[in-house]
Formats: structure tokens, sequence, C-alpha cells
């Protein structure tokens, strides 16, 4: 149902159940807000998006105000401009005073609504509190002190990823934003996946950075420094260096990285092609014996944390396989460059993730001498363009370069395991193979593509028949994880990833990404599916030459020990 109302002396249709700031989005005029977040519902908690309506004494919320018939409504009156300057001027009186040496410096909400509210003097002083930033994380640094309390951090914790790692402690003035126990985020529940560095709107949580650890190693003569990077990379790069997703973006990374200083480079996609490979044939197994079905798949850490902190009883289930980027790692320093002559403690290896779990995960891979790592430092894509621009690299301007060793090759496959669905599209295409002898007459598995949080499809492969699923969001993954524990739900294999939509959307991508930038990263990686000529894991000539020369046959002897994990032997199971 349709109505009239006003806004700012104008008429404007408005429709039953919606909010006033669902109406003034529609048409075009801006409040500004710090505690709403879109597809949750408004709290109104931050007042900043307060309009005055006619025959209401006080300001109101407009986020969560819903509209009524021939209302009126002013949203910028002397009021309400008043009001909103108040408040900015309030959160910005106990704020530090360190712009010039914040991360989010440029890129702040706060400090872009101080400039919105033509604030040029600090009118108020709060008391400074000396509270300590939280480093304990492998992945997550938190600082208390440029929280503003607005409560987004608790709730794609809560809501989203469904750990509730992040809440509110203490009441009225004492309140603030903490973790649990006040254990800060190094806690057990936390799955260091990074959406509430995505969501924040100041510099109170960031990745823990890498950035001087990798200059040093680039400058240190006794290392030689190689790097692998997620096929999310350069999917979604060329956003910070206004260069439209393609093709070439892959070429133009390499010679990025070369620039930069790294000896060799390699496509962490080709991991993704052994993690099929041993996964398929740990699932056929599986589906032989009748045990440890559905298989969970395990190249999301977040989501391996949370099964070894929340969900123990499920590790049976869950896949072996390490990470591809900890394959790639493990390859890196045990064969592939060992075999080009260098000294294993030489090689310094660095991964760049669309993801800051993946500095945890990095953190938990350790060699047998237990000292010294299979990937020594991991690099968000944030990260990576920080360091890019840092040393004065011309990305714009850069000659592309293929792959300089055999080892930078991959098949689309792997290059899909950045989306939800990827992972297990890559694989049923090598199981189906494994089983049959044949590739399958589609490849393309429509079901599982797309931005939805739950994707379900029945696969047939010769007599074989079982049920599929890819979810995406840990919130996703409980409540689907319920199902089949209650036998409401019945599946071969799942695919999880903690971050809603899959490693296109991680934690450590670029800041204030909308549904635009990730369906751009989205379409990037399926054009490579659609222009490849290698689609399977199993026909790639680099996996078909690694298991000929130097590993043995999928999901035995040698690989058992470089390409897998044993999970119940990790401290604190």
């Amino acid at each position: 149902m349709q109505f009239d109302i006003e806004i700012n002396n104008q008429p404007v249709l408005a429709k039953r159940g919606e909010t006033i700031k669902n109406v003034l989005d529609r048409i075009g005029i801006h409040v500004p807000t710090l505690c709403y977040m879109n597809g949750f519902t408004p709290t109104g908690g931050c007042r900043l998006c307060v309009v005055e309506v006619d025959g209401i004494s006080e300001l109101v919320p407009s986020c969560s105000h819903p509209v009524n018939e021939w209302m009126k409504i002013k949203t910028h009156s002397p009021r309400v401009l008043k009001a909103r300057k108040v408040l900015v001027e309030l959160l910005l009186a106990g704020h530090p005073d360190d712009c010039l040496y914040c991360g989010r410096n440029g890129n702040c909400e706060l400090q872009n609504l101080a400039f919105e509210m033509n604030i040029r003097e600090r009118k108020y002083h709060g008391k400074r509190q000396n509270i300590q930033i939280d480093k304990a994380c492998a992945s997550i640094v938190r600082d208390p002190a440029k929280c503003v309390l607005c409560g987004r951090c608790i709730r794609v914790c809560d809501e989203v990823i469904g750990v509730s790692a992040i809440d509110v402690v203490g009441r009225g003035s004492e309140s603030k934003i903490g973790t649990t126990y006040n254990k800060g985020l190094n806690t057990h529940t936390c799955v260091k996946c990074g959406q509430c560095i995505m969501v924040c709107p100041t510099g109170a949580l960031a990745e823990k950075t890498s950035i001087q650890k990798v200059i040093d190693a680039l400058n240190n003569p006794e290392l030689f420094p190689v790097i692998q990077f997620s096929p999310t990379v350069p999917a979604s790069i060329g956003e910070d260096f206004n260069i439209k997703a393609s093709k070439d973006i892959l070429n133009l990374l390499r010679a990025g990285l070369k620039k930069i200083g790294f000896r060799q480079v390699f496509d962490t996609s080709m991991a993704a092609d052994l993690t099929i490979m041993e996964e398929a044939a740990d699932f056929i197994g599986r589906i032989a014996n009748h045990q440890n079905l559905p298989m969970l798949t395990s190249c999301c850490p977040s989501w391996v944390k949370y099964i070894e902190s929340a969900k123990p009883q499920l590790l049976p289930k869950l896949s072996t396989t390490a990470s591809p980027q900890q394959m790639m790692g493990r390859l890196i320093k045990n064969y592939i460059t060992t075999s080009a002559g260098q000294k294993t403690e030489s090689v310094f290896v660095v991964s760049v993730m669309p993801c800051t779990a993946m500095k945890y995960d990095a953190d938990t891979d350790v060699m047998k001498d237990g000292i010294s790592r299979n990937v020594d430092a991991v690099l968000t894509t944030r990260e990576l363009v920080a360091l890019i621009k840092l040393l004065g690299i011309d990305f714009n301007n850069l000659d592309p370069e293929p792959a300089d060793t055999h080892y930078g090759l991959r098949s689309s496959s792997g290059n899909l395991f950045g989306i939800s669905g990827g992972h297990l599209e890559g694989l049923i295409r090598t199981i189906h193979y494994m089983l049959t002898g044949m590739d399958m007459n589609s490849l393309k598995i429509n079901e599982l593509r797309g931005l939805k949080g739950r994707k379900e499809t029945r696969i047939k492969i010769g007599k074989v028949i079982f049920n599929v699923a890819a979810v995406s969001g840990l919130s996703n993954a409980r409540a689907l994880i319920d199902d089949i524990e209650a036998g409401r739900e019945n599946f071969g294999i799942i695919e999880v990833m903690a971050c809603p939509h899959g490693c296109i959307n991680g934690g450590g991508q670029r800041l204030n990404s909308d549904e635009k930038n990730l369906k751009s990263r989205m379409k990037a990686l399926y054009d490579v599916d659609e222009e490849e000529m290698i689609k399977v894991a199993h026909k790639s000539p680099v996996i078909i030459d690694l298991y000929d020369k130097f590993l043995e046959k999928p999901g035995n002897g040698r690989n058992r020990e470089l390409l897998h994990v044993n999970r119940s032997l990790k401290e604190g199971l």
C-alpha cells in the first residue's frame, strides 16, 4: 500500500512497512549514521540519523522509525543539524588525536562525519582513558580507545559469524565493547575471520600488519623471498587502482610482485588443485567405507577453528587436507625451491590472502623443527595495496608478465576457490572423473553459483547419488549442522566458508565494498573458468607432474604428511 508523505516540503510516495531512512535512501537524500548496517534490523543506537517530524516533540531516528500517512519530515533543519553536530562532537571528545598515524586516516567514517558537520575544533574535552591495545590475536589488533560504541562488530560477530566473541561490557557511562571474559580477541570463540574489521567505522579494529616484516625480508641478502597469492587477489586488487577486473590483471599482479623484489611468484590456485585431488580421494574412500559423512571441507581456517573450539565432535568429518596456503608453503620449502638448489632455511615465503584468518593459519603451521614456518608472513589484499604504494610501484603502467615458473599454472577449478560454492564445484568435477574415468558432460553446476548464503543440489555420478551443500557465513553453517545432527538433512559433502559469499568478501579485502564489488569479483573468477583451457584439477600438467615426480597416489604415502593435517594432535584438543 502506498500513501503520501512530505519530506522537506516535497510530496513523496511511501510504502507501508518502510522506515523513514528507506524512503530517504530511495529518493537520494543522505542522512549520516554509524550504527546502521544494510540487511540488519536497525537499532537507532547512534542517533545520528535523527530527523524532525511534525507532531513529535523529540527528534526520531530515521533508520528505525516507520513512515505513517501524511507525515511531514525535515531531514536537515537547523535543529537536526545542531543535534547531529553535538553528537559527533561528543564522540570526538574522548577520541584519540592520532589521525596522522591511524591506518584508517582518509577512510574513517568518524573523520568523514567531522568534515561533513563542519567541525573544525574540539568543543568538548572528555576524559581520555589509557586502554591497552589488544595485540594477542594472531590476525586482528583491537584498539578500544578508538571505539565509538556503534555495535556493528557485535552484530556481525553474533548474527553473521555466530560466535559472539565480542559484546558490550559494563553499564551506562562505563559501557565499552569488550571480548569474552575480557580476555582479548585471542579467545576460544573468536575465529579470526576479520568481518568485524570490515564493518568497523574507525580504526578500532585492524589486521595485524606484516608489511615491515616483508620489507625486512626483501632487503635481507641472506633470504630468498618468494610469494604466493590467492585467486581472489587478482579478482579484486584492481579496484584500488581503478582497473577493471580482467584476465590481464593476473599478469599485472605478477609483474608488480616481481618489481617489488620477490624472486619467484606462485599462484595458490595450484595448491587448490592439489586440495581437490586429495579431497576427492578422501571422499571416495569415505563413501566406500560408509564412514565420516558428510565430509566437511577444510580450506577456510575460520571454519576449521570453529569446529575445533565449538564442535570438536565433528573433527572426524572434517577433511584432513591442509589449507591451499599451507600446501603451497610446504611444497615451496620442501620441494620446489630446494629442488632448484635453495636451502630451506633461506627461503622466505609470503602469501597474499583476502583473509585475516590466514595469518592465524600460518601461525599454527610449523615445520618439523618446531621453529621455522612453512609460510613466514601473510599479507591481506589491503596490505599488498599499501606495500605497492609504499614502494612506489606504478601498478597502472606495468607491463604484464606471465608465470615465471612451471608452478605458477593452475586449472580454473582451483581458481574457483574464491567464491562460495566454487571449491565444491571444482571438487565434484574431479570426483566424477575418479569414479567414472570420464569428465562431466557439463562442468558448470549452476545450483552452486551466485551469492546465496546456502546452496544445495543433488549429484549423480554413475551409480553414486549424494546431496551437496555450500554455505557461507558461519551462522548459516551452524544452522545446517544443527539440522544434520538432528537427522533432518543428509549430505555427502558440505563446503563451508566463514565469510558471507566466500573469500571475495574476506576480512582482508578492500574496506567499504558493496554488492557491486562482490559481483564484479565473482564474475572475474567465473570468466576465468569460461576462458581457460584446463578446467579440471586432474588435467593440470603441474598436478600430473607433481604426482609423477614427487607425490604419491592421491590420499596416500608422502601426501599424508605433506598435504594433510592431523587435527586431533593440535594443541588443546
